[in-house]
Parts: structure tokens; C-alpha cells; sequence
């Protein structure tokens, strides 16, 4: 690992010796690649640094204390010796963390789907109240939210909604969020006051670049059409909404929510790339069991993740066995506890399966 740790600050010191020199800023795209290496290699090398810096406190208190008589300096560098120790370990396990393989789609934006299940209105309902739970979390991280589509009942809930989070990192923490979430509560409809269960389905998917996933005109049908619910005028007067069939998956997606044909295609397009390019990383997943058994719920769709109980204002994530008691706060868009938590298991787990190997 140290010599893994050492090439790398070698490395970032040529970087930064590279972007000092004039010609570089005349190369967008260099110096771009330069200062995405740098960012990406900083919080590694300076955490060796201060590692360093730790282990040399270590042996200069050792040395001191050799030749030092004096009982109450003696005391502080014993001090300094027992904190310089501790931070040190807690230094080798936070290098540990920061050199595991990186996922390649964690700085990329995502588009989010979420789909209504079991429960009927009640699921309709519960998926539009996740709808705006991501989007109060987003705003939280200064991230932005654009709808994609969205396919609304009359009552305020949502059979199905897309949308993209734009923002750094946003896929690094969204991830842990595929699977099915499951609510338990008494419905608003429900005179007798029985708890039902609904589910709903999310699906977190990064953004893809053309270079992701080519799309051939030919496997494509591209409908236009006039808008249907809620638009207000123009858009439900003119063929602006716009339905793509990919005839090799069967996928459909539908975009009506901008009054722009163009603008609707480029958001349709969006959403089959993302679709698209998920559907690689599901096979990718599948053919590395290995690494799938070391992840904490990225992969598979069909896995209850969690548990949001209304009546006990709990709300479980089951694959961490993690209940917080503080459902409000988390329907408002603090899920900050959760994800951390997520994160830490997943990052334990890696390491765990990196031991083994």
C-alpha cells in the first residue's frame, strides 16, 4: 500500500509541475484531465502527508524521551507520542478506504425513476411524497432537478415520475437508493384505521454520454404527439410531447413536460440512454458475483431496502439492519444518517472481500 501511496504523490507532483507550465492552459482539453487527476488524488495525498507527519511525531517523541530527565516534559511527550499512535491508526484505515477501486459512474449525474406498486393510490401517493423527499435533498446539496416525465392521478400522487439530478457526486451517494421502499400507514381514504402496506420501486441510474451507449437510428421509433394532464396552454395544444419505442429492449419512454418537440426529445433521449446504459451495468454486476456479494444494494431492483413506518415514525433500512426514529425529518429530505451509513457498510464490505482476496 505505501509504495502504491508514494507513486501517487510522485505523480502529484508532476501534475502540479504540469499545470504551472504555459502551454497547458492553452490545451482545454489537458488541462481539464489535469485538474480532474489532481482533485481526484488530493484528499489521498493529503492524508499520506498528514500520515507522515504522524509517524515522524512518533519517532522524534521516542527519541526525546530517550535523552529527556525532566518528568513533566516527559509527560507531554508521552502525550503527544499516545495521540501521534492513535492518529496514525485511524489514518492507515482512512487510506485504505480512499485507495479502493473507484466507481467509474460516482462524479456522473443521475436520473432517477420511481414507480408506484403494490397499494394502488396509496402507492401513487407515497411515490410523489419520495418524488419531492429527493428533490428537498438535492436543493440540500445545491444539486438541480429537472422532470422528465411524469404520469400524475388526480389526487396529488404519481403513477410513475423520471427525473435528472445535476450535481458533483450525486450518483456516489443516490446509488444506495434502487430497490423497492415499502410504506405502512393508515391511508387518508381508510375510515377504519387499518395500516396498509404500499411499495414503490426506484430506480437510480447515471447519466449517459453518447460515448456510453451508441443508439442506431434504425432500432428507434420516434412518436410525436399531443401532451395529455396538466400543462397548461401550448402544451397540450401542439404535438409536443414525444414517445421513443427501442425496438431491441422493448423499452418506451415518454417526455411532455417541456412545450419545445426538441426539448422533449433531448429529455426522452436522456432517459432511454440512462435506461440503456443501466441495463450494461446489470449484466456487468451479474457476471461479477464476487463484487455484487461485496455491494450493499446497488444492483438488484427487486431487493426491500426499506421500511418507512408511519405510525411508529420509524423508518428501517433493511440491508444494515439501521432504524432511525425520525421519519419526519427524513421525508423532508435528510437521509444524510442513512446514506453515510450505506456508504460505511459498503466501504467495510469492500475491504472485508479485498482481505480475503
Amino acid at each position: 500500500m505505501f509504495d502504491k501511496l508514494e507513486d501517487l504523490l510522485i505523480r502529484f507532483e508532476e501534475i502540479l509541475n504540469e499545470l504551472n507550465e504555459p502551454t497547458v492552459a492553452n490545451n482545454q482539453a489537458r488541462f481539464q484531465k489535469l485538474m480532474k487527476e489532481q482533485s481526484d488524488l488530493q484528499p489521498i495525498v493529503d492524508t499520506y502527508k498528514e500520515y507522515k507527519d504522524c509517524r515522524q511525531t512518533v519517532e522524534d517523541s521516542l527519541s526525546m524521551l530517550e535523552e529527556e530527565s525532566d518528568e513533566e516534559m516527559r509527560e507531554m511527550l508521552k502525550e503527544e507520542l499516545s495521540e501521534a499512535k492513535s492518529r496514525i491508526g485511524e489514518l492507515e484505515q482512512k487510506l485504505k478506504i480512499l485507495l479502493l477501486p473507484k466507481d467509474p459512474n460516482d462524479d456522473k449525474n443521475v436520473i432517477v425513476e420511481i414507480r408506484a406498486g403494490a397499494g394502488g393510490d396509496e402507492a401513487a401517493l407515497f411515490a410523489a411524497e419520495m418524488y419531492r423527499l429527493y428533490v428537498k435533498y438535492a436543493e440540500k446539496n445545491r444539486w438541480r432537478v429537472e422532470l422528465l416525465g411524469v404520469d400524475e392521478i388526480g389526487i396529488g400522487g404519481m403513477k410513475e415520475v423520471n427525473f435528472m439530478i445535476t450535481g458533483q457526486g450525486a450518483y456516489s451517494k443516490l446509488k444506495y437508493e434502487s430497490g423497492v421502499h415499502r410504506v405502512q400507514r393508515v391511508p387518508e381514504t381508510e375510515s377504519g384505521g387499518r395500516i396498509h402496506t404500499s411499495t414503490i420501486t426506484v430506480a437510480v441510474m447515471p447519466e449517459a454520454e453518447d460515448v456510453d451507449v451508441v443508439i442506431d437510428e434504425k432500432d428507434i421509433r420516434i412518436d410525436v404527439m399531443r401532451a395529455s394532464g396538466n400543462g397548461g396552454q401550448c402544451v397540450n395544444t401542439t404535438d409536443s410531447a414525444v414517445r421513443l419505442t427501442h425496438y431491441p429492449t422493448g423499452i418506451v419512454v415518454y417526455s411532455q413536460t417541456e412545450k419545445s418537440q426538441l426539448q422533449n426529445k433531448a429529455k426522452a433521449f436522456a432517459l432511454l440512454r440512462a435506461k440503456l446504459y443501466d441495463i450494461e451495468q446489470q449484466k456487468a454486476h451479474d457476471a461479477e458475483a464476487e463484487m455484487r456479494r461485496s455491494q450493499i444494494g446497488t444492483g438488484d431492483r427487486s431487493e426491500k431496502i426499506r421500511t418507512y413506518n408511519f405510525p411508529q415514525g420509524r423508518v428501517t433500512d433493511h440491508r444494515i439492519k439501521l432504524t432511525l426514529y425520525k421519519l419526519d425529518s427524513i421525508m423532508n429530505g435528510d437521509i444524510d444518517e442513512l446514506l453515510d451509513s450505506l456508504i460505511a457498510a459498503d466501504q467495510a464490505a469492500k475491504l472485508a472481500n479485498l482481505n480475503e482476496e
